[in-house]
């Protein structure tokens, strides 16, 4: 009788855990700007986090720990152990008053309190509105949401496996709950336990998508993905899928050019800037590359991308009134109309082309927009070196002196007279 009890309580209990495994695996995952539904690579995949990835795709898996999707999340510890020095806590706070910190790699970074909410009030008495963003290149305090109650709902595109049900640790702060802190491999290869439980293998139980918009799942803003959103007079950061659709290279896809597991902006654990991109403007404008090279913007230092990818976005630090931002742009095309304005007249959306005075006066603040525009026709080519324009001027005719005409008659008399012996 006593076994019979016993062994009906493990079926209980092992019906409990049935159930709860069932209710974990029908969870409803989200991802992106969108919250679209988490694709599977297959209907039992759960998630297993990057570090089991790390087993067999450890060059991917080193790659990935070198750009800044690790970190979008960090614990206090890891915050501290990727930055040297190590970046401060807000004032009135010391480190053991965080549960989380925002960033930190390579912009900026922003606390979670112990209660999950962002920290919005500074100073001893934490009465103090702002003051609660640390810009990293600048290394100086200013302000976000000064002051308000904030919540952390970012989870959708800075986290792993995010579901909207519920709050991560039952953080009253936090919206939602993840698998994952941050950007990991499952977040764009798709829960990956039916993967690892089968020995891996193309296709077997994981995605592959290059499409441009797997990435633009989370680098857009809006409910438009068309639509490239402005603000302070800078396009808002994380859009880089909408500049895409606007421009003249809507038809490739992210990969292309970048390798997606590599850094592209100089951060903590990426000290090279465009360590990821993998295709050079070269590789398909071989003509306005022939052009470029040797001209007198070639050789004064300047590339491709300073024109036609300015730092128009704003992530932590800019200034508009000198056409730079922390963010480089992707529409690529270049309005060389003097006339033409880079945002809509209200500034909250920026249109589909790059400006002259975006492309041109970062670098020439001393001019304006008209200059810029008798330059920009054939700029590429512009005094090309070799060319009629880049040639030296000619010399103006010198007298001669007579001492030289002198010294010329007697040598050719010498000469005369040494022929005539021979």
């Amino acid at each position: 009788m006593k076994n019979t009890k016993r062994i009906y309580l493990l079926l209980v209990i092992a019906v409990i855990f049935s159930l709860a495994a069932q209710q974990a695996y029908a969870k409803d995952y989200v991802i992106g700007e969108h919250k679209t539904t988490v694709a599977k690579p297959d209907p039992a995949s759960t998630y297993v986090g990057s570090e089991k990835c790390k087993m067999c795709h450890q060059e991917k898996y080193n790659d990935w720990k070198t750009s800044g999707h690790p970190y979008k999340l960090n614990t206090p510890a890891e915050a501290q152990a990727f930055n040297s020095p190590a970046i401060p806590a807000p004032d009135g706070y010391t480190y053991n008053d965080i549960y989380l910190v925002i960033g930190g790699w390579g912009w900026k970074s922003r606390y979670m309190d112990k209660n999950g909410y962002i920290i919005t009030k500074t100073g001893a008495n934490k009465n103090v509105d702002g003051s609660n963003q640390y810009n990293i290149v600048t290394k100086k305090w200013v302000d976000y949401n000064a002051g308000k109650t904030l919540k952390y709902d970012c989870g959708n595109c800075h986290t792993t496996g995010y579901s909207l049900a519920g709050s991560q640790d039952n953080k009253p702060g936090i919206v939602g709950t993840w698998e994952e802190k941050s950007i990991g491999c499952e977040a764009c290869h798709g829960p990956g336990s039916v993967h690892v439980s089968k020995g891996g293998g193309i296709g077997v139980g994981i995605l592959k998508n290059d499409s441009a918009a797997m990435c633009g799942a989370c680098h857009t803003r809006g409910t438009d993905d068309t639509k490239i959103i402005s603000k302070d007079g800078f396009i808002d950061h994380h859009e880089q899928y909408p500049e895409m659709l606007n421009s003249p290279h809507k038809a490739l896809n992210c990969v292309s050019c970048h390798d997606p597991h590599k850094g592209t902006h100089i951060g903590q654990t990426n000290p090279t800037e465009g360590a990821g991109i993998k295709a050079q403007c070269a590789t398909c404008h071989a003509k306005q590359s022939t052009d470029f090279t040797g001209s007198t913007m070639q050789k004064a230092g300047v590339k491709c991308t300073d024109c036609h990818m300015p730092s128009a976005g704003k992530s932590a630090t800019g200034d508009a009134a000198k056409f730079k931002g922390d963010v480089k742009s992707h529409i690529f095309k270049i309005n060389t109309d003097v006339s033409a304005n880079f945002f809509d007249d209200a500034g909250k959306f920026a249109n589909g082309y790059v400006t002259l005075d975006w492309a041109c006066l970062n670098c020439h603040p001393d001019k304006d927009k008209a200059w810029a525009g008798q330059y920009a026709k054939d700029v590429h080519k512009y005094v090309k070196a070799g060319g009629p324009a880049a040639a030296p001027p000619t010399p103006a005719p010198t007298q001669k002196s007579p001492a030289f005409e002198l010294f010329f008659a007697v040598g050719a008399l010498l000469v005369a007279v040494l022929a005539r012996r021979k």
